[in-house]
């Protein structure tokens, strides 16, 4: 049963109450990285306003996520060449023993 009950957490010094399907932890520990991300990009970037640097994680973020979903479409893409050889070696010896 999804969690209705609402989670606060702090972002960039903001606080927002949110309702989420997911544990409430885990929507923390979301809360958390976004808000070291954006402290970090702040204290790199310098007199930068909030929704600049908000805009900056997000670039950040996609590019994080346009990596991975990269690397996984890789690993995808190796795992059915070797399923592909696996089914020749297996049909090689089945042929074989037939």
């Amino acid at each position: 049963m999804p969690n209705t009950e609402p989670v606060r957490v702090t972002i960039f010094n903001q606080s927002y109450s949110l309702v989420a399907s997911e544990e409430p932890g885990r929507i923390e520990e979301l809360a958390q990285r976004i808000d070291e991300l954006m402290s970090s990009i702040a204290a790199r970037a310098g007199n930068v306003d909030q929704t600049r640097i908000a805009v900056l994680a997000c670039l950040h973020l996609a590019d994080q996520l346009e990596s991975a979903e990269h690397q996984l479409a890789e690993l995808k893409n190796k795992v059915e060449d070797k399923a592909r050889e696996f089914s020749v070696l297996l049909d090689g010896a089945i042929n074989q023993d037939g």
